[in-house]
Parts: structure tokens; sequence; C-alpha cells
């Protein structure tokens, strides 16, 4: 496995591949009222928690008379926080409507105890997802201590292929999105991460006949993922839990029941009719050789 190449500030915040810009993405200069606004939030992100006036009218492409006002209408409503130094950062207004996003923090909050759980039962990194477009947005990333090293964090966004829990996503959605997705660019962000469609298309089918995706290096060296669905009200999958380890540190296997299960348990708490079992003969026959 080569060493994977350092990401841009754009990479990094989890570019999209066929839905929106990511956070903390530069644009040049919308041209209506609402875009410039929403210019201005998009202007930060995780490398860009905080910014001067001018930072703002760079990364956005608007002048800075536009960008004063409305940096000012938006700290007015309580969007952005100005500091003692003058800079300016993301304000708790957006905050209060995020809580309020269904597939958001609801869906964290609920989930939270089972997240924990999960995480002290396996010491490894834990991540609940959910899809946005062709993006897969994480919504809780628990880290756990000397773990493998990862990228994803809460609010990071990365294409769908990429990732485990964004194959998960993937692959139960429509045939529609489905298709949207394998015609787009497929980003590579390691030597192993699949870009090649008819391995897409395979490896999706494994995951809708074993009801688990198993992601090895395919955003982060050295990595194994794995991700199982989380099911609705409706039965349908709303979102993806998953578990990230160091490749050679435990059969993968060896974390599907306990995984399963926490999806059961909050998919159940979410209301959802149904459960689905998981073929752990088959995710045996799938896991790689080498792993121990």
């Amino acid at each position: 496995m080569s060493a994977m190449a350092p990401l841009s500030s754009s990479a990094r915040d989890g570019a999209a591949t066929g839905s929106r810009p990511a956070v903390g993405t530069p644009c040049a200069g919308p041209a209506t009222a609402a875009g410039r606004t929403l210019a201005v939030l998009a202007a930060f992100g995780p490398d860009h928690c905080s910014l001067s006036l001018s930072d703002i009218s760079r990364r956005t492409g608007l002048s800075l008379t536009t960008t004063h006002r409305l940096v000012g209408e938006l700290r007015e409503w309580g969007a952005l926080e100005r500091a003692a130094d003058g800079r300016y950062g993301i304000g708790l207004r957006l905050l209060e409507l995020g809580a309020l996003a269904p597939h958001g923090l609801q869906l964290r909050e609920l989930a939270l105890p089972y997240l924990d759980d999960l995480h002290h039962a396996t010491r490894a990194n834990v991540h609940l997802a959910v899809r946005d477009g062709h993006d897969v947005v994480y919504v809780e990333s628990l880290r756990a201590r000397g773990a493998v090293q990862v990228l994803s964090r809460l609010g990071g966004r990365w294409p769908l292929h990429a990732t485990g829990t964004g194959q998960v996503l993937l692959a139960y959605a429509s045939p529609e999105l489905q298709q949207e997705v394998v015609a787009s660019p497929l980003r590579r962000f390691t030597a192993n991460t699949i870009t090649d469609v008819e391995e897409l298309r395979r490896t999706l089918a494994e995951v809708r006949r074993t009801g688990v995706a198993i992601a090895e290096n395919q955003l982060t060296a050295e990595a194994l993922a794995l991700a199982v669905p989380v099911r609705g009200p409706g039965d349908e999958v709303i979102a993806a839990l998953g578990v990230t380890v160091q490749r050679a540190a435990v059969k993968s296997h060896a974390l599907v029941p306990v995984l399963a299960a926490t999806a059961r348990g909050i998919s159940r708490a979410l209301g959802a009719p149904s459960v689905g079992t998981v073929d752990r003969r088959a995710v045996r026959r799938t896991a790689q050789p080498d792993l121990h």
C-alpha cells in the first residue's frame, strides 16, 4: 500500500462529488442575494474556523462592502460571532437550527448511548453517518485513544464510494442515485480507493448480500472500516453505523456481531418495524486472509 498523498484543504473538508461544495470551499461571487449569504457561511470550515473580513471577502469572491454588510446582518441574527480580535466565527444560532434536522443531531442524540457502548466494547473509532446527495456526512464521530488515525470528524463530508458508511448508504439507495454516482468521476484518495465502475457495482451488490461493508485503506492508509445500515420507521435505511480499526489488529468478522447488534438497537429505537441480519459466514469469506 503506497503512502497516501497529502490532501488539499478542500479534500480534507470532503469536497462533494456531484452534490454541493464542501464547507470551507472558496467560491466565485454568487449572483443572488441568498447565494451571497450562503457563500459567507460556506467560507468557514475546519481549517478556517476564524476569518477576518478580508478573508471572507477573498474566499467568497465578494467585495469588501458587500461582505461587510452581509457579515453584519448574519452577526445580528446570530449566525456569526465576532471575537475580541475582530475576527469572525460561526455563531450558536446555526447549532440551534442544526439540532432540528431529523437526520442530523436528533438522530445523533437518540443513537449516542448505543454509540458510546460500541466505542467502549470495541475500542475502535465509531461513526454514525447519513447521506446528503452524493456524499456521506458524519453526524457523530467518536475517536479511540491509540487507534488508527482517521480523517472523519463530526460534520465531515466525503464521497459515498470512498468510505464504508458511504458504501452502505449507496448500496441501499435508489437505482437512480446509484447510477448518478457511478456515472460521476470517482475520486481517488489512496491506491485502494474504488474508482472502477464495475468494481464499485460488485462491492455494492456484496454489501446488499451480506448487510455489511468492508473497506480497507479506502480513505486512510492501514485502516479497516466496517459499516452496517441503520433503519428508520418505514424500514428504510436512513443512516450507516461504522467502526474503523488498524488493518492488522483484528479480524473483520470479529467486529460484525457487536456492530450489527448496535445498529439493530438504534433501528428499534427509531421505530423500525423489522431489523435485518448480517450474513456472518459471507462476511468471513470476504475478509482478507492476512487480517489477524
